[in-house]
């Protein structure tokens, strides 16, 4: 009897392959592989019309106009970039909540749980479940116009995860928030994210948004190539991002109380 040999797991994380975006011909991003691991948060940073929106876009599968792109996406060892925006199962938080305002809080949470989870008690118990996770246990019933900035971003978050999401991507989701708020609600978001083993890809403007998040940097936007060393991270251009994997973290700061609630 011969020994038959295991087949080795997939990958764990997003993975981009040779990934580029042009707008009518310019390069924004040159080509660009790299891996976001399991419970991972890496950063993109860069200026204004650098193209780090467009990459979410590409990723998630809505790019479209005069931009153009090539390359792979993956997830979990599965290559999603044909397949449909609905099949890819790749969360995303925006600058806005997006609250749908015609819903109800517990209306929103609702429309995001799978259709094959058909249970209607069952639903309403995720739903529950997951206000009482935020900190809001009992305003399924109330309009979202209602609630503070903080309130609505921890609903947003939370109907983006009950969606199960293989992936999750930040398009600058704390860079409208208060100041007081900011930091509270940047760490619950990442909290959860990697609580629950998702590999994330942030954009942001903001360094302490890169600092919380505690991964490798991609910065993109630069005329220099290679690694930019500053003593927060490690920061890698696209240019030197072949074969790039995750680098040392920096750690966040202890948990703080979520204000406006």
């Amino acid at each position: 009897m011969t020994d038959r040999p295991i087949p080795s797991a997939p990958p764990a994380g997003l993975e981009l392959k040779r990934v580029r975006i042009a707008l009518n011909g310019a390069s924004l991003i040159p080509e660009t592989s790299l891996t976001v691991h399991a419970g991972e948060v890496v950063t993109i940073m860069g200026p204004s019309g650098s193209g780090k929106s467009s990459l979410l876009a590409y990723l998630c599968g809505t790019l479209s106009g005069p931009f153009q792109a090539s390359g792979e996406v993956w997830i979990h060892g599965e290559d999603v970039t044909r397949l449909p925006i609905e099949q890819r199962r790749i969360g995303i938080l925006f600058q806005d909540d997006l609250l749908f305002p015609h819903m109800t809080v517990g209306e929103n949470l609702l429309f995001a749980i799978p259709r094959s989870d058909r249970n209607p008690r069952q639903r309403r118990d995720r739903m529950r479940r997951a206000l009482a996770e935020a900190g809001l246990a009992g305003t399924e019933e109330r309009d979202p116009a209602t609630l503070s900035g903080g309130q609505r971003a921890r609903v947003a978050l939370m109907r983006t995860l009950l969606a199960r999401p293989r992936a999750v991507l930040l398009d600058e989701p704390f860079s409208k928030l208060d100041a007081h708020l900011k930091a509270a609600i940047r760490e619950f978001v990442l909290d959860h994210v990697r609580a629950k083993g998702l590999p994330v890809l942030m954009v942001t403007h903001a360094l302490d948004d890169a600092q919380a998040a505690g991964g490798p940097v991609l910065q993109v936007g630069q005329a220099e190539a290679g690694r930019v060393g500053i003593d927060t991270g490690d920061f890698w251009s696209p240019a030197a991002s072949q074969g790039w994997e995750s680098g040392p973290r920096v750690q966040g700061s202890g948990k703080k109380q979520l204000p406006g609630s």
